[in-house]
C-alpha cells in the first residue's frame, strides 16, 4: 500500500498530509508531473488493468500498489531543451494522454483531476449549489456593460469576483485579483465587453466560514475580519484575521453533502458568508483548496485526508 502525492516541491498543505502518513508508517511516493519524462519513468502493460511502475532516481512504485492518489499542485511537463516548438507541442500532448492517461485510470483519487476541472467552473458551482438548497447570492455573468449597469441598479451594492485564481503582472510583480466592491460608475468602462465578468450582490455578513469536507467529514472554521480589505475578501489581509472552530447548521450540511456528490468530489474547501441572522450564504468551492494555514483545523484535516487515502471512503 503506497500513497501517490502529485504536487510541486513547495506545498505546505501536502507536507501536512505526508507527515501524517509518515507518522502512520504508510509508504509515500511524492513526485511532480513536471518530472516526466526527464526524471520520472513509467512503464505499464495492459492485462485487464494497467500494471507497471513509476520510477524516479531514488524510488519506484507499482501502480497496483497505489492505495490513494492526492492531486495537489503538479506543474507542467519539463521537456528536454533543444526541441522545436512543433516537437514540444507533440511531446506534451503525448505525455498528457499517455502518462496522464495511465494516472487517470487509477480509481483511488482525492479528487480525480477531471472532477476538479469540472468543479472549478464557477457557473457550475453556483447552479449546483442553488439546486442543492444552499443560499446563493444573486449573480450575473456578462460582458455587456449595459446589463452590468442594470444588475447593479436592481440589486444595489455589487462585488466583482474573478472566476479563476490567476495572477496579473503589475510593475513586474505577480498580483492576485481579489473580490472588489464596485461603484455604479464603473460599469461605464467599455473594458467590461472584453471578457466575461462575474458580479454578485454584496452580502452583509458578520463573518466568513471556510469548510473543508473530506469523504463526508466536516471541518468548519469561522473567519473574522478586522480590516476593511479583509471584510471584502479575507484572502487580501491574512494578518487581520482571527479564527474559531465553527458548526454548520444541519440544512447546510445536508446541502453540502448533496452538492459534493453531484460534483463527484471527495474533498473540497467551501466558503460561506454568515449574515447577522445566522443565514449561511454559499460563495464558492475550491475542489483543491488550501487549509494548512488554519492551525486550529489543519491536524484534523490532515488526519482525515490520510484516512481517505489509505482506507477508502468514510462518508457518514
Amino acid at each position: 500500500m503506497t500513497v501517490l502525492v502529485l504536487t510541486h516541491w513547495f506545498d505546505p498543505t501536502a507536507d501536512h498530509v505526508v507527515e501524517e502518513l509518515n507518522r502512520r508508517s504508510v509508504p509515500v511516493f511524492r513526485c511532480d508531473v513536471a518530472e516526466f519524462p526527464q526524471r520520472l519513468t513509467v512503464a505499464a502493460t495492459l492485462n485487464g488493468t494497467w500494471a507497471g511502475t513509476l520510477r524516479n532516481p531514488t524510488r519506484e512504485v507499482e501502480l497496483r500498489e497505489v492505495s490513494g492518489v492526492l492531486y495537489r499542485r503538479p506543474t507542467a511537463f519539463d521537456l528536454p531543451d533543444g526541441m522545436s516548438e512543433q516537437a514540444r507541442r507533440w511531446a506534451t500532448a503525448e505525455a498528457r494522454l499517455g502518462f496522464g492517461g495511465l494516472l487517470a485510470s487509477l480509481d483511488t483519487w482525492l479528487n480525480h483531476p477531471h472532477a476538479i476541472a469540472y468543479a472549478e467552473y464557477k457557473p457550475v458551482q453556483l447552479q449546483t449549489a442553488a439546486q442543492c438548497g444552499l443560499n446563493v447570492p444573486r449573480t450575473l455573468i456578462t460582458n455587456d456593460p449595459k446589463q452590468a449597469q442594470a444588475f447593479c441598479e436592481q440589486v444595489g451594492e455589487v462585488v466583482y469576483k474573478p472566476m479563476a485564481s490567476t495572477h496579473v503582472d503589475q510593475d513586474g510583480e505577480p498580483r492576485m485579483i481579489y473580490a472588489t466592491r464596485v461603484l455604479p460608475e464603473a460599469f461605464g468602462d467599455p473594458g467590461i465587453a472584453h471578457t466575461a465578468h462575474l458580479l454578485q450582490e454584496w452580502i452583509e455578513h458578520e463573518y466568513a466560514v471556510r469548510v473543508a469536507v473530506v469523504d463526508g467529514r466536516f471541518f468548519a472554521t469561522a473567519i473574522y475580519a478586522h480590516s476593511h480589505a479583509a471584510h471584502v475578501d479575507w484572502r487580501s489581509d491574512y494578518g487581520a484575521l482571527t479564527y474559531e472552530v465553527a458548526e454548520l447548521p444541519g440544512d447546510v450540511r445536508r446541502g453540502v453533502r448533496t452538492f459534493m456528490a453531484r460534483l463527484g468530489l471527495r474533498f473540497g474547501a467551501l466558503d460561506f458568508l454568515v449574515r447577522p441572522d445566522g443565514t449561511h450564504v454559499f460563495l464558492e468551492i475550491n475542489p483543491n483548496g488550501q487549509w494548512a494555514w488554519i492551525e486550529q483545523a489543519a491536524p484534523a484535516i490532515a488526519s482525515a485526508i490520510a484516512d481517505a487515502l489509505t482506507e477508502g471512503r468514510t462518508d457518514e
